[in-house]
């Protein structure tokens, strides 16, 4: 899918693809954090899905928009988790290999 503004969802087939598949909950991580982070994550709630931002997967150019955005979105649209909660969480899903 080819993005044609900031969020992931704009102009994609992104939320139909979700629902499609039975997807509950979205997992938004990448660059840059102050603009297509934050506009994903936007959009995910907007969609109605329960958004999670993988903090220490996101960057930015420069640490303080990174820092101002994870707290923006932190406090009012995603619940924050790291990459090694989110690991341990799918590897306990039983049928997985550590499940």
């Amino acid at each position: 899918m080819t993005e044609t503004g900031a969020s992931a969802f704009f102009g994609t087939a992104v939320q139909a693809l979700l629902v499609s598949e039975r997807i509950d909950t979205v997992l938004v991580l990448g660059a840059t954090t102050s603009g297509c982070v934050r506009a994903s994550v936007v959009d995910s709630v907007q969609h109605g899905f329960p958004t999670f931002v993988v903090t220490d997967c996101c960057a930015d150019r420069a640490a303080g928009p990174h820092e101002a955005s994870l707290f923006d979105m932190t406090a009012k649209y995603a619940d924050a988790c790291t990459a090694e909660e989110v690991v341990s969480y799918f590897e306990g899903l039983p049928g997985t290999v550590a499940g």
